[in-house]
């Protein structure tokens, strides 16, 4: 029971206390998407692979900044993708041997096509984000994320409404300084 206690002791001082911050000063990362689903396919269903980029910078006051840009095809009968840009704020939890992220976002969303200016206004967009790193070399890691977006688009008339909330994945690589 002592050897048990102590162990946990040991496990639990190592999550709270240890930390990615001291290791590093300074880290930027460097993303992309992989795929984009959509929470109601009736609506809008995704007609290939995203292409774009997550960029973010850790600072030393543990927490973080960062930047999205992607733009999704989707299935229709013209050239329509949705673009989206959104600005993020995260925090590296403080647990050995990975690297976890928990961040939120908010931005813009927005159709784009020929005539899509025309007929729809940019939607808010909002988002909570988990990346999961796995270090490399002591400098850098490979991570995988995963986004959970929040988002409806209207028409310019404002008489209809369209939700295109869905789960964005993604995969980059960190370098800490």
């Amino acid at each position: 029971m002592k050897k048990l206690a102590t162990a946990l002791t040991v496990v639990l001082g190592s999550l709270f206390i240890a930390s990615s911050a001291s290791a590093e000063f300074f880290s930027v990362s460097l993303g992309v998407p992989v795929s984009h689903s959509f929470s109601d396919p009736d609506v809008v269903e995704s007609d290939g692979m995203p292409s774009g980029v997550f960029a973010a910078a850790k600072l030393p006051i543990l927490v973080g900044l960062g930047y999205e840009n992607y733009n999704t095809p989707i299935k229709s009968d013209g050239d329509l993708k949705l673009n989206t840009t959104m600005y993020d704020l995260f925090y590296l939890l403080p647990i050995p041997i990975i690297n976890l992220t928990i961040g939120v976002g908010a931005g813009t969303t927005e159709f784009d096509c020929a005539t899509c200016s025309q007929v729809y206004d940019s939607g808010t967009a909002t988002q909570v984000y988990a990346s999961l790193g796995l270090p490399l070399f002591v400098v850098m890691d490979f991570h995988v994320s995963y986004r959970s977006v929040n988002s409806k688009i209207k028409t310019k008339s404002g008489s209809d409404e369209y939700d295109i909330s869905g789960n964005v994945a993604g995969v980059g690589i960190s370098i800490g300084f």
